[in-house]
């Protein structure tokens, strides 16, 4: 299975270079869930580029109903071919799958390999906007693969560095941030492309997990939920941490880094409890 597909057939290094926008996911299907914003920013667009990186080579996957009986190996080929597909219906400039497996992923150790390609893909693109999983997720993959490009991008020189990074909401949702430190991604741009896009990954939606109607109800349920004194401004949200201070300051850990979210999340909560409730 070839590690890079590009959907308009220019050369690898033509199609890095003109990156503006690029995702990191760990799974096949993640970067249409939780980077969207950055695929309908680029779609059909002059001037912008999305790129797509799935780490892990879906061998893991849940399956039922018609792929109940496929094997490792099988589903790995399924969902390789899902993620092209996504690419090419989104207009991407590429799509990279590393094929690596969650447990090395999840081992830093083992993991070295993957950091230094992530390097090489981040310098060689460069985008200016950069779309992760966030470190409030509560999936160890998207954990791992986060602390991986965490890594990389530390390495890269300061002036190389996307200009933001966001942190997005897959398995957790982001609502609970506060609103000052809450990034609103507006993502109600094309309703059909948005729908297709999760749809296209037949093989974890047949598996019993109704991912187009959950994603698309989480954005729209964003919208209306966002603000409690003002009508809706957009039609869906996805949520997103600002990861930027991680770089910045290559000594706040993550764990430091989330625990000021949370301590904030926690003040608010009994704020409001000890001046409402007597």
């Amino acid at each position: 299975m070839e590690k890079h597909f590009i959907p308009d057939g220019v050369n690898l290094q033509a199609a890095q270079s003109r990156v503006t926008h690029m995702g990191i996911g760990a799974h096949q299907d993640d970067l249409e869930i939780f980077a969207y914003h950055g695929i309908a920013t680029c779609y059909r667009s002059a001037s912008n580029w999305f790129a797509g990186v799935t780490v892990t080579d879906g061998g893991g996957s849940a399956r039922e109903g018609a792929y109940r009986d496929y094997t490792d190996d099988q589903m790995k080929e399924v969902r390789h071919r899902e993620q092209n597909r996504a690419a090419k219906m989104g207009g991407y400039s590429f799509q990279a799958q590393l094929g690596i497996p969650s447990r090395v992923v999840k081992d830093a150790e083992a993991a070295t390999g993957l950091v230094d390609e992530l390097y090489e893909l981040l310098d060689a693109c460069r985008p200016h906007t950069l779309y992760l999983h966030n470190p409030a997720d509560k999936h160890d993959t998207h954990i791992a693969v986060l602390a991986r490009c965490l890594e990389a991008l530390r390495r890269l020189p300061v002036e190389a560095r996307p200009e933001r990074v966001y942190g997005c909401e897959v398995w957790r949702d982001l609502d609970w941030l506060d609103d000052e430190r809450k990034i609103a991604l507006p993502v109600d741009a094309h309703p059909i492309l948005a729908r297709d896009l999760v749809a296209i990954f037949e093989s974890q939606v047949a598996g019993g997990k109704d991912y187009v109607n959950a994603t698309l109800g989480r954005r729209h349920a964003n919208a209306t939920f966002y603000q409690s004194h003002s009508v809706d401004e957009v039609s869906g949200y996805t949520f997103a941490m600002d990861l930027s201070p991680l770089l910045e300051n290559e000594n706040l850990s993550v764990a430091d880094f989330v625990s000021g979210h949370l301590d904030r999340f926690k003040s608010d909560v009994l704020e409001r409890i000890q001046k409402m409730v007597m």
